[in-house]
């Protein structure tokens, strides 16, 4: 099992990240939130790659 964390600006994918368990994955999600998430155009996901690329969080959410 491995979850992904996708990190765009406008359609450019810029960065990367691959962890095996979901709890350091949601860590680090928040980690970039904070970091990078005053970037404009910024798009945040964490997806569940075994279980087809499923999306489990998205940020900034698609309702704001």
């Amino acid at each position: 099992m491995a979850y992904q964390l996708t990190l765009t600006i406008g359609a450019r994918s810029v960065m990367h990240g691959w962890w095996p368990d979901l709890a350091t994955a949601e860590r680090k999600y928040s980690r970039w939130i904070g970091e990078r998430g005053g970037v404009d155009g910024v798009r945040i996901t964490l997806t569940d790659e075994a279980d087809g690329g499923r999306v489990l969080k998205s940020w900034p959410d698609e309702d704001h």
